[in-house]
């Protein structure tokens, strides 16, 4: 009974999104993931970031386990002309699902992070899904039906110290799709943003954090299971209780209150950033 129910579900679910997905930053951690899942649902892939190599081992795995057609694109998200390169592989496609996961999320003082390190970041948090966003989502107007994600963080509810940069972008595509969210119903296109709290991804764990029995990792699997079945259901969600019960305790609380207790916790999990400190 429950393996026919899933059946439905994925049928259902390729219906409205296939028949093709567009994933970036997928060659690991979260996007990696997005892929496997939505290759189980039936979807056939396109797969975008640098790393040609992790994304050809990744689309043979899934061509073999799910018997799906899987496209790779190459590419640093965070140049110029994207759209030209991504539009060479996709627009012999119907892309029914975009999912604006690629980011980048070094943590640290943002005075110890070059202008060159800060541009690209924005380019590829924000910029690459504005982009993308508006040219996809056209075509999904076109025929009535799409779903579009952008991963968000807790970040981008408060200004977040040491992650400054990153918490900005997070919040512009948090502000994005909740906006679209309401803009394209009409249009048949879902729309989400989704709060993704600390997850156990390799760009998380590069920025080495020190273990915090009150800041669990999430795991990728049940974060990308969670978004996908808040799709089409509301303008934006957020993964776990207990960062759900600490933004509500945020927005309760007075901001400088909320960006300083932010402050201390990421000076404790990934610092110590001392150099900021006033003498």
């Amino acid at each position: 009974m429950k393996t026919s129910m899933a059946k439905d579900n994925s049928a259902s679910f390729a219906l409205k999104y296939g028949p093709w997905a567009l994933v970036t930053g997928a060659s690991r951690g979260l996007g990696a993931e997005f892929a496997r899942q939505l290759a189980a649902k039936g979807l056939n892939l396109v797969l975008a970031a640098r790393s040609e190599d992790q994304l050809k081992e990744l689309a043979q795995a899934l061509e073999r386990e799910y018997n799906i057609t899987v496209k790779i694109i190459a590419i640093d998200l965070s140049r110029e002309d994207i759209l030209d390169i991504i539009k060479k592989t996709t627009d012999s496609l119907e892309i029914g699902l975009l999912v604006n996961n690629a980011g980048l999320s070094k943590v640290g003082p943002f005075l110890n992070m070059s202008a060159d390190y800060l541009l690209t970041q924005f380019h590829t948090n924000a910029r690459a899904a504005l982009i993308l966003t508006r040219y996809f989502g056209e075509k999904m107007a076109a025929k009535g039906r799409g779903g579009i994600i952008f991963l968000s963080s807790g970040s981008a509810l408060h200004g977040s110290p040491f992650c400054a940069n990153y918490s900005g972008t997070k919040a512009y595509n948090l502000m994005l799709a909740e906006s679209l969210w309401a803009e394209w119903k009409p249009l048949g296109i879902d729309t989400l943003g989704f709060i993704v709290g600390l997850t156990r991804t390799p760009g998380m764990e590069a920025n080495e954090p020190k273990p915090n029995m009150f800041v669990p990792l999430g795991r990728p699997e049940k974060v990308v299971s969670h978004v996908l079945k808040a799709l089409g259901k509301k303008p934006s969600a957020a993964d776990g209780i207990r960062n759900r019960l600490g933004y509500k305790i945020f927005n309760i609380a007075p901001r400088s209150f909320s960006i300083g207790i932010l402050g201390k916790s990421m000076n404790a999990m990934f610092g110590p950033f001392n150099k900021n400190k006033k003498k």
